[in-house]
C-alpha cells in the first residue's frame, strides 16, 4: 500500500508519471456556469442570445411540466417551447437543461376551479402519521400565489408515477440536453412539517410493510435513533427517493441516451439529509451530477451573511459532495446577496464563486433567494469569463498525492448525528486550517483507498463490509486515528490509534466560541498521529483554506481566503501576505500562481537545503497554484 502512494507522490513532484484514471469520462456538465431563464412559446432566441452575451454555458430554463397539474395533464405547448430552446441552444454550441418538480405539484387558481390534484386525486397525497394531508396555499413558501394550491406526492402513487415518467420521456424526446428535477422530497421542510418524518399515506404504508413487515403507523416511534425499527424507516424513506431519480434516469436514457439527469437537492453533509430523505452521497450513485442548493442550520444563507467559521464548513460540505461524486460534477446553486444594504452584492458574488471553484464545484449566478437572473451581470460575465479561461486548472479531475483519509459514515450520520457531524465536519475544518491534504473517503471508495492514514471521526455504525474493508486496510499497513466512539472492533496497537474525546469536535466547539482563538489552539498529538510525509507543505494563516491534488500531472493547491469577512459587514477579505510553498524535490521548479479573477503568474524558489521555497504574491480572494518547469 505505502509503495503505491510514494511512488505517485513522487511522480508527481518530478512530473515523471502518468495520473490515474478517476472515475467517468468528463463530459458538458464539468464545465458550466450556470444562468437560468423563465422559458416560454416566444423567448428561446433571446435566452440564447443573453446567456452567451454573459459567457454562460449551461443554461437552465424554467418551464415545469409535471410539477404544474395543467401540464401534467397536458403538456404539449411546453414540450414545443423545451424543443425551440434546445435546438437555438445547439445552434449557438451552448447546451440546455430544464426543470422539473419531483413531488411538488402546483395547481393555478385551485380556489376557483372544479379540479385539483387534492380536489381530484387526494389518494396521491403525502401525508402526516395523524391523516393531514401535505396541501398548502399562498404563504407557505414565497413560489405559491394566492390562490394555488401546492400538493406534495407520495413516489409511490402508481398513476401518477406512470404518467410522471411518461412526460420525463416526452422531455426527452425534444433534444434537450439535461433535466433538472428539483425537490424529490418528503414533505418535511415546511413549517409544522419539519418533526413527521411524513409519509404515511396507504401507499407508502403499504410499500413499506411489503419491504420490512412493519406496520409505518403502528411499529415506529418518531424520532427515536435507538429504535430498529425506526431506523429501517429512514433507510426506506432515503431508498425511496434515490430509486425514484434512478427511474427518472432509466427513462430518459431510453428515449436519449446521451441525456442528463440532475436533481437539485438542498440537504448536504449534515442532519437535513436524514429528515428529508434526500441523501446526496446516495444519489450520486444514481444520477449524472447533482446541484446543490446546500443549506444546513439557521440563517439566510447568503454569502453576504456567512461568518468565517459558515465559510469553513461550507468548504467542508462541498469537498465532501466531490468525494461522493466519484469523478461526476457537483454544481453549486447558492445565494450571494438579497438587499443586505452594508454589503456590495459584485463583493458577496465573487466571494461566493471564488468558494465554490476552488473545491472543483460549479458556480450558478443567481440573484435573491430564486434561480433566474443575476445580482450583476456585468460581475457575472467578469467571473464566467474566468473560469472559462481557466476551466482545465479548475475543472479537470482531481487526484489525491498523499492525502489524510476522513471517513464520511452515511449510517452514523443517519442514526447518531450529535455525535459523528460535529466530528466529522471538525476534522475536515482542522485539515483545511493547517493546510494538509486530505481525501474524504466512504463505504463506496474504501477498497480502493491508497492513502496511508484513515480517520474515523466518531463513526458508531458500521456495516460488515464496512470493517472487513477497513481490517483490510490496517492488514496491508494503513493506519486507523479512531475519535470518540470505536465501533470497528479493532484493538488500539501501533497501527491503530484511539483518542476518547475527538480533537475534530473540540476544536469545531472552540471555532464556534471565538473563531480567532479557535483558530489558534494547539492540537498536536492529533497531527501527529495523522502525519503524512508529503513533498510540499503549505505555510499561511489559518484563515486560508487549503485543498490539494494531482491536477494533469502537476501538484496543485487550492487556496480560499475568508480573512477579514465579517457578516453583513466586510465582503472584501484581507490580503494574505507572504505566504509560503516548500517543495522537496532534488528538480528545480518554478511555480505557476494563478489568482482569482486574475492571470498566471510565475513565482521562482529559493533553494534552502533539499527544498524549494517559494513566496507568494499576495493572495485576495483565492489563487490556484502549481508546480511547473521542473529540469
Amino acid at each position: 500500500m505505502h509503495k503505491r502512494v510514494i511512488m505517485l507522490v513522487s511522480c508527481a513532484l518530478c512530473f515523471g508519471g502518468t495520473a490515474l484514471a478517476d472515475g467517468p469520462a468528463q463530459n458538458w456538465t464539468h464545465y458550466v456556469r450556470i444562468g437560468a431563464y423563465g422559458l416560454n412559446s416566444s423567448n428561446a432566441d433571446a435566452i440564447v442570445g443573453d446567456a452567451e452575451r454573459s459567457h454562460v454555458f449551461g443554461i437552465e430554463v424554467d418551464n415545469d411540466i409535471p410539477g404544474r397539474y395543467e401540464s401534467f395533464l397536458n403538456p404539449a405547448e411546453k414540450l414545443a417551447a423545451i424543443r425551440a430552446l434546445a435546438e437555438n441552444a445547439h445552434r449557438a454550441g451552448n447546451k440546455s437543461f430544464v426543470y422539473i418538480a419531483g413531488t411538488e405539484c402546483i395547481t393555478a387558481h385551485a380556489s376557483k376551479s372544479a379540479h385539483s390534484v387534492a380536489k381530484d386525486h387526494p389518494d396521491w397525497l403525502q401525508r402526516k402519521i395523524t391523516g393531514e394531508p401535505a396541501v398548502f396555499t399562498a404563504g407557505a413558501a414565497f413560489w405559491i400565489s394566492p390562490g394555488d394550491e401546492d400538493v406534495w406526492i407520495t413516489p409511490y402513487a402508481p398513476d401518477w408515477r406512470k404518467t410522471y415518467m411518461e412526460r420525463v420521456r416526452q422531455i426527452a424526446a425534444t433534444g434537450i440536453d439535461g433535466i433538472y428535477v428539483d425537490i424529490p422530497y418528503w414533505m418535511t421542510h415546511f413549517d409544522g412539517w419539519e418533526n413527521t418524518w411524513a409519509s404515511f399515506d396507504d401507499y407508502t404504508v403499504a410499500a413499506f410493510q411489503q419491504r420490512t413487515g412493519l406496520d409505518a403507523r403502528r411499529d415506529l416511534i418518531l424520532g427515536d435513533f435507538s429504535s430498529t425499527n425506526f431506523r429501517k424507516w429512514i433507510d426506506f424513506r432515503i431508498a425511496t427517493l434515490t430509486d425514484f431519480l434512478r427511474e427518472i434516469r432509466d427513462n430518459a436514457r431510453a428515449i436519449n441516451p446521451t441525456i442528463m439527469v440532475i436533481p437539485e437537492i438542498y440537504p448536504g453533509i449534515e442532519e437535513e439529509a436524514t429528515r428529508v430523505g434526500a441523501d446526496v452521497y446516495e444519489m450520486y450513485a444514481a444520477v449524472d451530477a447533482i446541484a446543490h442548493e446546500y443549506e444546513f442550520g439557521e440563517g439566510d444563507h447568503m454569502a453576504s451573511s456567512r461568518s468565517q467559521l459558515d465559510w469553513f464548513l461550507y468548504q467542508a460540505g462541498m469537498l465532501s459532495f466531490r468525494a461522493f461524486a466519484q469523478g461526476k460534477a457537483t454544481w453549486i446553486l447558492n445565494y450571494s446577496w438579497d438587499g443586505d444594504k452594508n454589503v456590495d452584492p459584485r463583493e458577496a458574488m465573487k466571494n461566493l464563486a471564488m468558494s465554490q471553484v476552488m473545491v472543483g464545484a460549479n458556480f450558478w449566478d443567481a440573484p435573491g433567494h430564486v434561480m433566474a437572473g443575476s445580482n450583476d451581470l456585468p460581475t457575472r460575465a467578469l467571473i464566467f469569463d474566468w473560469i472559462e479561461k481557466h476551466e482545465r486548472n479548475l475543472y479537470s479531475p482531481r487526484l489525491p498525492m498523499h492525502p489524510v483519509g476522513v471517513y464520511f459514515s452515511p449510517k452514523s450520520r443517519d442514526y447518531d448525528q450529535d455525535s459523528f457531524l460535529p466530528s466529522y465536519r471538525g476534522v475536515l475544518v482542522l485539515l483545511l486550517q493547517k493546510h494538509l491534504e486530505f481525501q474524504v473517503v466512504t463505504p463506496r471508495t474504501l477498497s480502493a483507498y491508497y492513502g496511508e492514514v484513515l480517520v474515523l471521526p466518531s463513526v458508531s455504525f458500521l456495516e460488515e463490509e464496512e470493517k472487513k474493508g477497513l481490517r483490510s486496510f490496517v492488514k496491508q499497513g494503513g493506519r486507523l486515528v479512531i475519535t470518540g466512539k470505536n465501533a470497528t472492533g479493532i484493538a488500539s496497537s501501533e497501527k491503530v490509534k484511539w483518542f476518547e474525546d475527538c480533537p475534530g469536535r473540540t476544536h469545531l466547539q472552540a471555532l464556534q466560541k471565538d473563531f480567532a482563538r479557535g483558530s489558534g489552539e494547539s492540537v498536536e498529538k492529533f497531527l501527529d498521529a495523522v502525519n503524512v510525509e508529503s513533498g510540499l507543505k503549505v505555510d499561511a494563516s489559518p484563515t486560508i483554506a487549503a485543498n490539494m491534488a494531482l491536477v494533469e500531472g502537476k501538484p496543485h493547491i487550492f487556496l480560499a481566503n475568508f480573512a477579514g469577512l465579517v457578516p453583513h459587514k466586510i465582503a472584501v477579505p484581507e490580503a494574505e501576505r507572504g505566504a509560503r510553498i516548500t517543495v522537496s524535490n532534488t528538480r528545480k521548479c518554478s511555480l505557476k500562481f494563478l489568482p482569482f479573477l486574475g492571470e498566471v503568474q510565475v513565482v521562482h524558489g529559493q533553494e534552502v537545503a533539499q527544498h524549494q521555497e517559494f513566496v507568494l504574491p499576495r493572495v485576495e480572494r483565492g489563487a490556484v497554484v502549481w508546480l511547473d518547469e521542473c529540469h
